[in-house]
């Protein structure tokens, strides 16, 4: 297993990788919809803890495999063969997402640490064909993930009600391991690469998100025929999400990802990119069932659902990825002011809180796009065209 190149020339996704995300989607779906039906119940509270804790194991798994993959894929028979019990695992997960919400964590945990059983071996079969800083860092990279699973199993065995609390130190542990692994040799992880595999990734859960709010509409009108109550809450829904895509894809970001040091915080910051872009899909069912009737929730909770993971992707999306490379105070500034209108927004109560925050996201969009265009000295014509995928 030796390291590819950074400099490698059109690094692009492979079709197992893409494959390996449509298969870890199925776990981000399972944590959607349990949050949704936590909203819809009027028990955030508890449901929204249990979210964060089970979109860390998707998001860290999906995480470790993808920059592996971008230093070390040799597409070879054990090389996909490991990747399939990965594959494995992460159903296994999804499995375990509705019991994880009950306080019930065996399953989930299982599949957990199969999948990052897997990594110990791809790690051990780094270190057995490298030699110097590049054998260490393989090693402590095994070393590390092993004590990490052995803390898992660990919390299993123990009391249900401590069991959330024991694993809540493990997941600082477990981000520290790649920081302490490749403290004096970097993996070559390859910037083009990585920035496609967390765009596709992003593309899913926001794929994710609109089929989840479709069939919350479906189920709607085939039950309640509320379709003059539904139509706000889609409309809105569509708006976020498509404004969403827009903001996320307006420039490339490779070219900032240069070592570890941008690379790390960027990598660990879409954390909430997926969190929150998943939350959306939760909070519009919840928004769905309101409006028909069907949830216990006030007009601003209903509301709060949707508008509070809407702003929270446009912070995070802003503070991450798309800052770099803006100029002038009114694009620096755009994305923030835009996530603060969307909560502001919250206070209108139900669907039209939903479309309002819709609105002002398309808004936002559409004023970045007149900002970069002003900047690039283009009005109309063909130079307009070109530039407007280039917006946002």
């Amino acid at each position: 297993m030796v390291r590819r190149e950074r400099t490698e020339e059109h690094r692009a996704s492979t079709p197992l990788e893409l494959f390996f995300d449509l298969c870890f989607v199925v776990a981000v779906a399972q944590a959607g919809s349990q949050l949704a039906h936590g909203f819809a119940a009027g028990h955030e509270g508890n449901a929204l803890p249990h979210y964060l804790f089970v979109f860390f194991g998707v998001w860290w798994a999906w995480v470790n495999f993808s920059w592996f993959a971008s230093a070390y894929d040799t597409d070879d028979v054990p090389y996909r063969v490991a990747t399939f019990v990965q594959i494995t695992g992460a159903l296994i997960f999804a499995a375990g997402v509705p019991r994880m919400f009950e306080g019930r964590i065996a399953v989930a945990v299982l599949g957990y640490v199969v999948m990052r059983t897997v990594m110990i071996t791809q790690w051990l079969r780094v270190a057995s064909t490298a030699d110097g800083p590049e054998r260490t860092m393989g090693l402590r990279y095994a070393c590390g993930i092993a004590l990490c699973q052995s803390l898992w199993v660990v919390a299993v065995l123990l009391p249900h009600r401590v069991q959330n609390w024991a694993l809540l130190p493990v997941i600082p542990l477990e981000m520290l391991v790649p920081v302490f692994a490749e403290r004096r040799y970097e993996t070559t992880w390859h910037p083009e690469h990585i920035a496609e595999r967390y765009g596709l990734f992003t593309l899913i859960v926001l794929g994710e998100t609109v089929a989840a709010a479709t069939v919350a509409v479906q189920s709607g009108l085939n039950e309640h025929g509320a379709l003059g109550k539904v139509l706000p809450v889609a409309a809105g829904g569509l708006l976020i999400c498509f404004s969403a895509w827009w903001i996320y894809f307006a420039r490339p970001v490779h070219s900032y990802l240069r070592a570890n040091r941008q690379a790390f915080v960027w990598g660990y910051g879409h954390y909430f990119v997926f969190l929150s872009a998943a939350g959306i899909g939760a909070g519009l069912e919840a928004a769905v069932e309101y409006a028909v009737g069907a949830a216990h929730l006030s007009p601003v909770r209903a509301a709060a659902v949707v508008t509070v993971p809407a702003a929270l992707y446009l912070f995070t999306v802003w503070v991450i990825h798309a800052r770099h490379g803006k100029h002038g105070t009114a694009q620096v500034l755009l994305l923030p002011l835009g996530a603060l209108a969307v909560l502001a927004a919250t206070f209108l109560g139900g669907g039209a809180a939903v479309l309002a925050a819709g609105l002002l996201c398309a808004a936002t969009t559409a004023l970045g796009l007149v900002l970069h265009l002003r900047e690039a000295g283009t009005v109309t014509g063909a130079g307009a065209g070109a530039d407007a995928g280039q917006a946002g």
